[in-house]
């Protein structure tokens, strides 16, 4: 026997090894040698518009972005640059763009309270993480974390990144807050400083984004050439509009500041060009005390393992949602997203995943290959280096506003409906992760989500539901029970109760385990135990052979068990 064996262990070593190392399995690693000799000239135009318009958005966000998390726009900038550029390489999705993000971005906020050195460092363990999960293959470990959890995590960090945003919104003193409450604590508290212009400049940025986001131009069948054109750019418009509205604000500034009127609270200069490339910070100084390598390790402590794991599930989530039918490799992506923030953090850049509404941009328009998001980090980095003087007119309640308006379409109202027809266990879990995550933290909010969602599983695994039927075969009160699905130790005693409370009722119980795929030790052992004692108490006698070959099939079923 161990003769036999021995080959087959071989065999088997070898097979997989072959896979790992063949050509094919590095190629899938770096899924630019698929796609690019294949590359058109004809995908090139797709491209190059689809990365230059999704850019465009990229810089009023990634300024935005870096408002939220407490570093120099710039460092926005950057996360926007070379997460793209790696992504070009490892990415496995045409549509996905990496940059930051509004939920890594009050993440880490925290952490950049203390230094910003902070967000460079996270960005490189963040990637370590994420990487090394990837390398092990250790993708499935995604399919745990159910949709209830994320979009519970989804809905809680819009709600606490939007009023965050109310300070700058209305040029409130005091803090934004660290949580949903405090910011809004906050706001009340600090509801007589607020600025007019900048509330006024906030409000009619919010009303143009919706204006624009809800307006068509539509052009009917004979429509003259020039209709047909302006509803087809109309559609960049809409797909563009942070920037556009961005940019009017910026104008007005700039007008009224030729004339020494400065009415709203500005973004001040932005230190333009290439940042500083080398190893992220290992080091830091916080309050005049040096943290070295471990300290700092001991300051993101077990809640800083909440951002690679949203970093990641952010990700591979989006691909997902535009992928259609294709299958999405979240192995590829955990190599893909790794490898963007750990090389990036040594560029100056904060943490970086795939954003929604950049990712929607970039599918809307056209983008056919993953160059779309070289071509996005290209425009990027040349606002970043040739325009940086501009963004000093930025109005941070502009700014304020794209993140309101890019935070509402967030929130997940849809699935509560949705939950509520067809499992309120996992509505429950939805909205603990929301309660926990506005009013403690989002870390704790996706912690205890996935805790009450594990508890959840493993009572359904201990108390699986049985199909009861009573029939009538002859003169013969016959009660059916079927055993579906598979049926783990910890409902070994559930089983025995829910057909013991039949045993009364009628002469005869049939257990159906025609449909059961599999079931431990310990409920077979059971269930035997029961078919004899139901046996000894003439409780399952009947004359008719179909209820006797029933009886047997599943005595059979069971006994192969164990």
């Amino acid at each position: 026997m161990s003769g036999i064996i021995g080959p087959r262990r071989e065999n088997k070593f070898r097979r997989v090894a072959s896979k790992l190392c063949s050509v094919q399995s590095w190629k899938s690693r770096l899924p630019i040698t698929i796609w690019l000799p294949k590359y058109k000239f004809n995908y090139l135009i797709k491209d190059l518009i689809a990365g230059i318009t999704v850019g465009c958005t990229s810089i009023p966000q990634g300024i935005a972005y870096s408002m939220v998390a407490g570093v120099p726009p710039q460092v926005g900038l950057y996360a926007s640059i070379f997460p793209g550029m790696v992504y070009t390489i490892f990415g496995s999705s045409k549509d996905v763009c990496a940059g930051p993000t509004a939920i890594l971005s009050v993440l880490i906020a925290k952490y950049v309270a203390l230094s910003v050195d902070f967000a460079f460092f996270a960005a490189f363990m963040t990637g370590i993480i994420i990487l090394l999960l990837g390398i092990l293959q250790l993708g499935f470990l995604l399919d745990f974390i159910s949709k209830p959890v994320i979009s519970g995590f989804t809905t809680a960090a819009a709600l606490q990144i939007g009023a965050g945003q109310l300070k700058a919104l209305f040029r409130l003193s005091g803090s934004s807050g660290e949580t949903f409450m405090s910011a809004i604590i906050n706001f009340f508290k600090n509801i007589s400083t607020i600025q007019l212009y900048d509330t006024l400049l906030g409000i009619i940025s919010i009303i143009l984004l919706y204006i624009i986001q809800i307006s068509k131009i539509r052009a009917p069948e004979g429509s003259s050439t020039c209709l047909v054109r302006t509803s087809r750019a109309w559609v960049y418009v809409v797909s563009a509009r942070n920037a556009f509205v961005v940019l009017g604000a910026s104008l007005l500034a700039f007008a009224l500041y030729r004339y020494d009127i400065v009415p709203f609270n500005l973004t001040g200069e932005i230190q333009g060009g290439l940042p500083y490339f080398g190893p992220p910070p290992f080091s830091t100084v916080v309050n005049n005390v040096t943290l070295r390598f471990e300290e700092m390790l001991a300051v993101f402590g077990p809640s800083g393992l909440v951002m690679p794991l949203v970093t990641i599930l952010e990700s591979v989530a989006i691909a997902k949602a535009f992928a259609g039918s294709k299958p999405v490799d979240g192995t590829q992506e955990m190599i893909a997203v790794g490898a963007c923030n750990f090389l990036s953090s040594f560029a100056s850049a904060m943490p970086a995943t795939g954003s929604f509404t950049r990712t929607a941009l970039n599918h809307a328009s056209g983008v056919v290959t993953p160059a779309g998001s070289f071509f996005k980090a290209c425009t990027v980095l040349l606002g970043v280096t040739l325009l940086s003087p501009a963004f000093f007119f930025i109005p941070r309640s502009t700014l304020a506003a794209v993140i309101i308006v890019a935070m509402i379409s967030l929130i997940d109202v849809a699935i509560v409906k949705k939950l509520w027809k067809n499992s309120k266990a996992e509505l429950c879990v939805w909205g603990v992760t929301i309660l926990v995550g506005v009013f403690i933290g989002l870390e704790y909010g996706i912690a205890v989500g996935v805790a009450f969602d594990a508890v959840r599983a493993l009572l359904a695994a201990a108390r699986p539901k049985f199909y009861t039927e009573h029939i009538k075969v002859g003169n013969k009160d016959v009660t059916t029970v079927s055993l579906v699905g598979t049926l783990s130790y910890a409902c070994s005693e559930h089983v025995v109760r829910t057909v013991s409370l039949h045993r009364y009722e009628h002469s005869v119980i049939v257990l159906d385990g025609r449909l059961l795929a599999s079931c431990d030790f310990g409920v077979a052992e059971n269930i035997i135990t029961l078919i004899s004692d139901l046996d000894a108490a003439k409780h399952l006698l009947s004359p008719l052979f179909e209820v006797w070959r029933r009886i047997d099939r599943t005595v059979t079923v069971f006994h192969k068990c164990i």
